[in-house]
């Protein structure tokens, strides 16, 4: 093990913590307030958040998609240069919250925003932001990275820059009462995948990541398992503490990545709108199968120390099939119907983005490549 970790969000966690934003942001920042459809509207939210705000100048923006579109974004860039909007707050689940991030960084930048993207423009300054977590899932409002997508080209990418991380994060399990049973069922299957990239890899020695990964597996596992008890205090603190740590940095530092899960995932909302954490759902288990020779140690071990299940030959399949199961548990489907009726049409449309993105060497050893994902799309497309 060899890394560097800082996590410098500031945490405000529990039941009332909103009001906190009234002193942590600066007493004369101008704010702008960015947020989704508006349901914080009907949920007491944007009320809690207008009350914290009463003694700063802020102004709003609305309309961020599920998926965060540049086209939508680039509007509130606008809104930032022409105001002087020097704080930025988001308002949302980790859509708006990376939506926010492209806004802050884009702000500080003359040229398309789309470069930080592509990586044609390397982000040096941003504006400051922080984030109001009303949907578990994604750890956005506690790490540098964010996922945009442009809409006129269905490409889907994502950028990392220290200079996106929020300042704070209010983590209020209250916010949650409201949600509806499809976006917190998505945010314990996101959460699962998040903490699977960064542990389903190959045997190291790093005992506290891969340790601390099985805790929250086990975690999820649990939450899922008593997600007909959801309407209590204890689950949603739970659920929504356990995916912030699920991509915080924490459990990936010193230890191989892979990501391929969400480079094929984000391929699939790109072109058919399929919810984030379902096209991990799909690709998943497709992946796991294609590439059990690499991983399967580290598939007998999550096996043993995750779903206590006995050593024998096939444990790291059992094991594959475990997770597969327990996504059927949650009612979250395994195959892609939504791409029409031409299968093979559908799989050269996902290759030929990844491949127009450069996504053609994937995983911890980089090794899946475009015939890989080929295959791996041929199982996980019904």
């Amino acid at each position: 093990m060899k890394f560097s970790y800082v996590n410098p969000t500031q945490i405000f966690f529990g039941q009332g913590q909103i009001q906190a934003i009234s002193s942590a942001i600066p007493a004369d920042a101008k704010v702008l307030m960015i947020y989704g459809g508006g349901s914080i509207k009907s949920n007491g939210i944007y009320q809690q958040v207008s009350d914290a705000l009463a003694s700063h100048e802020w102004m709003e923006f609305s309309g961020v998609e599920a998926n965060p579109t540049k086209e939508t974004l680039d509007k509130a860039v606008a809104l930032v240069k022409q105001h002087g909007i020097d704080f930025i707050l988001a308002v949302g689940g980790g859509s708006v919250i990376d939506g926010s991030k492209y806004v802050a960084a884009s702000a500080h930048y003359d040229g398309d925003g789309w470069d930080i993207l592509t990586g044609a423009h390397q982000v040096t300054s941003a504006t400051p932001l922080a984030a109001i977590l009303t949907l578990p899932a994604t750890g956005s409002e506690s790490n540098s990275g964010a996922v945009i997508t442009k809409a006129e080209t269905h490409d889907k990418l994502a950028f990392l820059s220290p200079f996106v991380q929020p300042k704070f994060a209010v983590l209020d399990p209250d916010v949650m009462k409201s949600l509806p049973e499809k976006q917190l069922l998505n945010g314990v299957v996101d959460a699962w995948v998040h903490v699977c990239e960064q542990y389903l890899t190959f045997v190291h020695d790093a005992m506290v990541q891969d340790g601390y990964a099985e805790a929250l597996l086990r975690n999820l596992k649990e939450l899922g398992a008593n997600f007909d008890n959801r309407d209590n205090d204890a689950w949603r603190a739970n659920l929504m503490w356990t995916a912030n740590q699920a991509l915080n940095g924490l459990i990936g530092s010193g230890v191989p990545h892979d990501w391929a899960t969400h480079m094929l995932g984000h391929e699939l909302t790109a072109q058919w709108g399929v919810d984030h954490a379902r096209s991990l759902a799909i690709i998943q288990p497709s992946l796991l199968r294609n590439q059990i020779e690499t991983k399967r140690a580290k598939l007998e071990q999550m096996g043993r120390n995750v779903f206590n299940l006995p050593q024998s030959d096939d444990l790291a399949l059992k094991t594959i099939d475990a997770i597969e199961a327990f996504y059927h548990s949650l009612h979250v489907p395994t195959k892609l119907t939504e791409y029409g009726d031409d299968k093979q049409a559908a799989i050269d449309k996902v290759i030929s983005q990844l491949e127009k993105h450069g996504m053609t060497n994937l995983g911890e050893h980089q090794a899946i490549s475009i015939a890989h994902s080929r295959d791996i799309l041929n199982l996980a497309i019904a």
